[in-house]
């Protein structure tokens, strides 16, 4: 029997050489060109080379926000890598197991039964089709459009497109591959199929993951110096500007290491230059120093950080939200920067945009915290409308102004106007000492008071823009909810459902981590009894950053974890349940927050 399914979730997993994460591209391909709304997520081993890889994909006719939960789909090349990954690929009863048949032997899903589980020949098929098992993954596409619906034309035109440079053999092996997988599937139908509906009539859309959306936003903003140093999961914001930057007078610098990768930013901001670098946690620890010396020479600049496992080298691989101490903290002295946070690929656009926006207007360095998953993941998003951004340039000196140049003029805003070598009159010293308003060096207390004032009091309006945060639900919600980048998705999907089950809970979503918004919290939190913060590190970073500055309910509880460990709709959906039930029966002196 089949049925029709706006909503599909697959999950492949295999070994290296496989092209697992190829056949995910190809499915999210396909599904854009049709219409769909998808998200392709990837995961690897820690290894260099080599080692056990998987995709998760959702397709939808309508908004995606996760690939989370449990697999509708799950296809194992092979059982050893499949299981490597644990709860990133839950199978449960509703779920399709395909798995290769040359594998043969006990299954390893003994906790739960899935809806069906089918031993297909895959890389039989290869090799009498192709010639190879290399082509294990073309004929698992042909399976799924067999089985799930997929268009075949749209699946073998990107297979053409992809395999072109390697010469029509390979084309047309891969061609046949694909047929078999197809065939098969006409051959053996599914015991209780689910097909994907079709699409209503859409608008043009992309593909595109975090960290593209992150350098095109850099070059819309008037970037045009980049320096860094390569590390996951950001090296492809530095790839993409590689190709692109020079095309708009700008430069790319790859540096021998992460502190001359920032040393350069620093040095091109003050020669006038949008500068941008871009790095993961490791690279942030060795960037500190630098970060401070743009805090208090007053220089504009953007530090992307993509979020990894951690500490040390830690899971380099798998998405975590750890580093949220690290780029709010780790800077010796009063140093305060803005630090923001991107929602989603199509929202790392508008965030890096406003990164730079604020680095420019009010003088500072400003740290993005991106994460692996949103800067990685493959996302079928809306065009985007360029027209609706305002772009900020630094203030610079008038000709009064420059008559009797002052750089760090006390001014009443806290930002002073800032020249560039070859503006006449505008020298000045930009040092990495404390100095009076000229530039010239002191260790007068009573000036490095001001001087602290002026650098942390420039920030203070920051902290009122609410378009920086949304907040979703009714207001008066008395269950709150709060959570940031890539996990603000899932819990969006799981507010949803709760809605639908008459529940009332509201969600607070910051794209600005620090400094931290008071007031818009405060104001969140009025209607509040109860609720969760909801994060992926394992001390709850963000909940208890917020208890410093802002007055939290008691009964907020933080609901965090570390990475690689993913939340999904379903249990959040239970933990909202939890806490509506309590405040109905006995109110919330019963309820008891988990604090540690």
């Amino acid at each position: 029997m089949t049925s029709t399914s706006d909503d599909l979730l697959i999950g492949m997993a295999g070994a290296g050489g496989d092209g697992i994460v190829s056949a995910g591209e190809s499915l999210i391909t396909a599904a854009a060109l049709e219409g769909y709304h998808a998200i392709l997520t990837k995961s690897f081993g820690p290894q260099i080379r080599g080692g056990e890889s998987s995709f998760r994909l959702r397709v939808s006719t309508g908004d995606v926000l996760t690939v989370n939960g449990e697999l509708d789909v799950a296809v194992a090349l092979n059982w050893d890598d499949f299981m490597r990954f644990g709860s990133e690929l839950p199978v449960g009863t509703g779920t399709v197991v395909i798995y290769d048949a040359q594998h043969t032997g006990d299954i390893p899903l003994t906790a739960v039964r899935p809806r069906e589980i089918v031993a297909a020949p895959i890389a039989q098929l290869a090799r009498d089709s192709a010639g190879t098992d290399k082509a294990k993954n073309t004929v698992v596409l042909g399976l799924m459009a067999g089985w799930f619906g997929f268009t075949p034309d749209a699946l073998v035109a990107g297979i053409r497109r992809k395999f072109a440079k390697k010469g029509d053999e390979v084309v047309e092996r891969n061609a046949r591959a694909f047929a078999a997988g197809l065939q098969y599937a006409g051959d053996h139908p599914l015991t209780a199929a689910r097909v994907l509906s079709r699409p209503a009539a859409a608008s043009p859309k992309l593909l595109t993951d975090g960290n593209e959306m992150c350098g095109a936003a850099a070059i819309f903003s008037g970037c045009t110096f980049f320096g860094g140093y390569p590390i996951t999961p950001s090296t492809e914001i530095m790839h993409y500007l590689g190709r692109e930057l020079w095309k708009h007078g700008g430069v790319v610098f790859q540096a021998e290491d992460e502190i001359a990768g920032i040393g350069a930013v620093v040095g091109a901001s003050f020669a006038g230059k949008k500068a941008m670098t871009a790095t993961s946690g490791p690279g942030m620890s060795l960037k500190t120093e630098m970060l401070g010396l743009a805090t208090i020479a007053e220089l504009p600049l953007v530090c992307i950080n993509v979020q990894r496992g951690g500490p040390s080298t830690g899971i380099p691989t798998k998405s975590e939200q750890s580093d949220l101490y690290q780029a709010v903290f780790s800077a010796h002295g009063d140093a305060v920067r803005p630090v923001l946070a991107p929602t989603s690929v199509a929202d790392t656009f508008d965030t890096t945009v406003e990164a730079f926006n604020i680095s420019e207007e009010y003088q500072t360095p400003v740290i993005v915290l991106s994460d692996g998953e949103i800067a990685q993941r493959k996302e079928v998003v809306d065009a985007i409308d360029t027209s609706r951004f305002r772009i900020v340039d630094r203030r610079k000196p008038s000709p009064p102004e420059l008559e009797s140049y002052v750089r760090f003029a006390i001014t009443e805003s806290g930002v002073s106007p800032i020249s560039q070598p070859g503006m006449a009159g505008g020298n000045y010293l930009a040092s990495g000492i404390e100095h009076n308003e000229e530039g010239a060096p002191t260790a007068a207390g009573a000036i490095h008071a001001r001087m602290n004032e002026k650098r942390i009091r420039k920030l203070a309006p920051i902290k009122a823009r609410r378009e920086l945060f949304s907040v979703y639900g009714p207001a008066d919600a008395p269950i709150g909810l709060v959570s940031w980048g890539s996990v603000s998705g899932v819990v969006r999907e799981a507010l949803g459902e709760a809605a639908r089950r008459g529940i009332s809970a509201k969600l607070i979503v910051p794209r600005l981590m620090f400094p931290v918004a008071s007031q818009i919290y405060e104001e969140f939190f009025a209607s509040v009894r109860a609720g969760l913060v909801i994060e992926q590190s394992h001390q709850g970073q963000l909940y208890r950053l917020l208890r410093m500055f802002v007055n939290v309910p008691r009964w907020m509880e933080s609901f965090s974890r570390s990475g690689s460990n993913p939340f999904t709709p379903v249990e959040l959906v239970g933990r909202i349940q939890h806490l509506a039930t309590i405040i109905e029966r006995a109110g919330v002196e019963e309820f008891e927050p988990q604090l540690d």
